[in-house]
């Protein structure tokens, strides 16, 4: 039998989330930041069920989310920094280790984990990704939230 499950975007009444997002670059993750809570306000969370931690940078993402993963207070955790390339390779290194360590808490722990760090070449790209030209990936995100704790609350 073939099932066919669609998420809706509307908020279960009781759905928790984390934002966590880096204080480095903070002119775009504020942004971001802004964005992602508007959008789960919008689509019915609660605010006193959005709980909202600041990081120093990107790299400092996946620590704090593995550790309120296991916590299981939170239905996901939406991750939020912006990793802007410099003169030098270091940005390959945060960017990677970010990816792999986000992944493996949102796996390690079946909460839903979600990628909203921008990696750009220079911080007119970051900008028009936090509420310019290209949108915003901050409400990107919190979408993804909301639909991964619909399905993660229908498939058991």
């Amino acid at each position: 039998m073939t099932h066919v499950v669609e998420a809706g975007l509307i908020v279960k009444p009781d759905a928790r989330f984390a934002v966590i997002v880096a204080r480095w670059n903070d002119l775009v993750t504020e942004r971001l930041l802004d964005a992602a809570v508007d959008t789960l306000k919008r689509h019915g969370a609660v605010e006193d069920n959005i709980g909202v931690y600041r990081v120093p940078g990107s790299f400092e993402l996946p620590q704090l989310a593995q550790r309120l993963a296991i916590g299981k207070n939170y239905q996901a955790i939406i991750c939020l920094g912006a990793v802007i390339q410099g003169e030098t390779q270091h940005h390959d290194y945060i960017n990677h280790a970010v990816a792999i360590g986000l992944t493996q808490a949102g796996q390690s722990t079946g909460v839903p984990v979600l990628f909203g760090v921008l990696t750009c070449e220079n911080m007119d790209q970051a900008l028009n990704r936090a509420g310019g030209k290209a949108g915003n990936k901050g409400t990107e995100a919190a979408l993804a939230a909301i639909e991964m704790v619909n399905l993660m609350g229908i498939i058991k």
